[in-house]
């Protein structure tokens, strides 16, 4: 699979670490279960979804991309400054 880096342009997959589905975290008094939830538990739904990554054997930037899990292609990746202008709802219809 090949991943693009915002900071560096086209890589393969194992220059890069899968972090984390990229959700919102609770708030801080949100309570235990709500960070249990957040922390250990995943949708894991088929189709469009955002996701953390982090460009390991390159920049070490942090981006979010949003990738088809059922296809496992990517379809959009940003930087965490832009990161909020791409969802998976939005990415997944301008491919369609």
């Amino acid at each position: 699979m090949i991943l693009l880096c915002p900071h560096c342009g086209n890589r393969d997959h194992a220059e890069f670490s899968y972090r984390r589905e990229a959700a919102p975290a609770p708030t801080i008094d949100a309570g235990e279960k709500a960070w249990f939830d957040y922390i250990y538990l995943r949708r894991n739904e088929k189709g469009a979804h955002r996701e953390l990554w982090q460009h390991t054997a390159g920049c070490r930037a942090y981006f979010v991309v949003v990738r088809d899990t059922a296809t496992n292609s990517m379809i959009a990746a940003a930087a965490l400054a832009e990161a909020p202008a791409i969802t998976a709802t939005t990415a997944a219809q301008a491919v369609q």
